[in-house]
């Protein structure tokens, strides 16, 4: 076939066939090779620029999900480790720990802590941090699941606007923390007793906060107790509640006997607070946030009406002491109106005797509301008139014995109007007051007092004489054995037949007895005849001058 344009030229992929030799195989084309657009970049960049991209991305995303950096100080940084200890809230992370160094005195430990985005709320001022460790305390066993996970560092949030980037660690948990509703309360009381962080309040025996915190006065008289009570058991603490010491078996040996006073179990171990409005009387007000109250050594010493200040008073007896402790109570009639403070011993050169001196604390308002109201103000002149009349009349001081068993002492204050004459000095302190022995003590003083006279009864020369008498007297009894009862024996046998010959005259069938019957018969007749006559005279008297009627003249 041939094209308009003329034979059409042999296509070079066929064969040559060359007469002279063998067949060539064919020739292949020129491939066509275009250049590229240079705009365009190569796909092996694409990856790299991928993964710049992420790492700027985790980058900003690292940049803005930080939070402040803080540094926090413990004393010893046992179980925290940089890059691993997390700083938890509600056991959520909201920091971890990044380096640990010395303080520059090698006295306690720097934790530099990076804070989360969230944790930035607790870069504040009034912020709490404490290392997580599991711990036995008051308030019980915490912090077992870091056995497994290892120790962190617990977080509590401030309230505070202002700003902070350096903290005092804790070095034990806080008992209460920011987000616990409920009020706080301070108490003062004269000891710790088994107190500790952590003990339990109760009300009613029902468990219903714990105590915060406490510390020593500064005048070293007592103590200071911060406790919490948790909503809503905080309705119950009135502005009347009273507070005391119950602890878990309360024991007491006194001039009363034995008492004995249990609470719950738990107060056994780690002791405890309770709370309650007086006996007649309700919650009442409210107690407002950290309100200071008064802690009674037990119920009964909180229970009982303000006291007023107490009067110094010292007694100075002259006996032993023994039984007498300090915390005895100063009776008065059954009242107790103050305890013993201390006791002692004091040499007087001039009489070259000792006395014990018993300090105690007396509290005049406990006399009742009418002496409250009536009587004079301790110290005026009107109370010096009053105590001295009451001395006058016989208010003494005497040691008495409480409890037979116990033999303990009590001081009791009472009037006796047969007590010797005594003064007292109104203006010295402590008001020393005048003291009488009691009974026990007198019975022996009289006691005494006979021995002394029996002692001096001559005993040896009234013996030799009653030994002499008693010669005597067996001598005597000799010569009537040898002497008088011979006699007597004779004088018995004559009395005897004597006694026989009356019994004879006396018998009925004697002839004395017919005689004696006879006569008496006679006289019997005569009486008969005179009583005869004067019944007629009383009749007729005038028959004693004229006769009878019937008779002749």
């Amino acid at each position: 076939m041939t094209s308009p344009q003329g034979p059409t030229p042999a296509s070079n992929d066929a064969p040559r066939n060359d007469s002279n030799g063998p067949s060539l195989p064919p020739q292949l084309p020129d491939p066509d090779i275009e250049p590229r657009s240079r705009w365009l970049p190569s796909l092996v960049w694409v990856i790299p620029l991928i993964a710049a991209l992420i790492g700027v991305f985790l980058v900003i995303k690292s940049v803005t999900e930080k939070g402040p950096t803080i540094t926090i100080s413990f004393i010893s940084a046992e179980g925290l480790e940089p890059g691993k200890t997390k700083v938890k809230y509600k056991d959520v992370d909201v920091g971890a720990v990044k380096t640990i160094t010395l303080s520059q005195d090698l006295s306690h430990v720097l934790v530099q802590v990076q804070l989360t985005k969230e944790g930035q709320k607790f870069a504040v001022k009034d912020s709490r941090f404490w290392v997580v460790r599991p711990r036995v305390g008051a308030s019980g066993v915490s912090g077992l699941t870091t056995l497994l996970s290892g120790a962190y560092i617990g977080a509590d949030a401030g309230r505070s606007t202002e700003s902070e980037d350096t903290f005092v660690g804790l070095e034990t948990p806080p008992p209460i923390t920011g987000d616990q509703k409920g009020h706080q309360f301070i108490l003062h009381g004269d000891s710790l007793g088994s107190i500790d962080i952590g003990s339990p309040i109760f009300y009613r025996r029902v468990q219903v906060g714990q105590v915060v915190r406490f510390s020593l006065d500064k005048d070293g008289t007592g103590v200071t107790m911060q406790v919490f009570v948790s909503a809503p058991f905080d309705q119950y603490v009135g502005t009347n509640s009273r507070w005391w010491h119950a602890s878990g078996v309360d024991l007491r040996l006194d001039s009363s006997g034995f008492k004995l006073n249990t609470q719950s179990l738990a107060t056994v171990i780690v002791g405890g607070l309770s709370f309650q409005s007086p006996p007649g009387q309700g919650v009442g007000t409210q107690a407002p946030n950290n309100m200071v109250f008064r802690l009674g050594s037990d119920e009964v010493d909180a229970m009982r009406e303000p006291d007023g200040v107490p009067l110094r008073v010292v007694m100075n007896f002259n006996q032993s002491l023994r039984g007498l402790s300090i915390g005895a109570p100063v009776d008065f009639r059954g009242i107790v109106l103050g305890q013993v403070t201390n006791i002692g011993v004091d040499y007087d050169p001039k009489t070259r005797s000792f006395t014990m001196p018993v300090t105690m604390n007396v509290y005049p308002d406990r006399l009742g509301k009418r002496f409250r109201e009536t009587a004079p103000q301790p110290g005026s002149l009107a109370g010096q008139s009053m105590l001295q009349q009451l001395v006058k009349h016989g208010l003494r001081g005497q040691l008495r014995t409480g409890n037979l068993i116990t033999s303990q002492l009590y001081v009791a204050l009472d009037i006796f109007p047969k007590a010797p004459p005594a003064t007292v000095d109104v203006m010295s302190d402590p008001l020393e007051l005048p003291t009488i022995p009691n009974s026990l003590d007198e019975l022996q003083i009289q006691v005494a007092d006979i021995a002394k006279k029996l002692d001096k009864v001559p005993f040896d020369q009234i013996g030799n004489n009653l030994s002499s008498a008693l010669k005597n007297a067996d001598q005597l009894f000799t010569r009537l054995d040898k002497e008088v009862v011979p006699q007597a024996r004779d004088t018995l046998a004559a009395a005897k037949q004597t006694f026989g010959s009356a019994e004879a005259t006396l018998q009925q069938d004697s002839p004395m007895q017919s005689d004696v019957h006879q006569a008496l018969q006679e006289l019997t007749r005569t009486l008969q005849s005179l009583n005869a006559l004067s019944d007629y005279l009383e009749r007729h008297p005038e028959s004693l001058l004229r006769g009878k009627s019937g008779d002749k003249p």
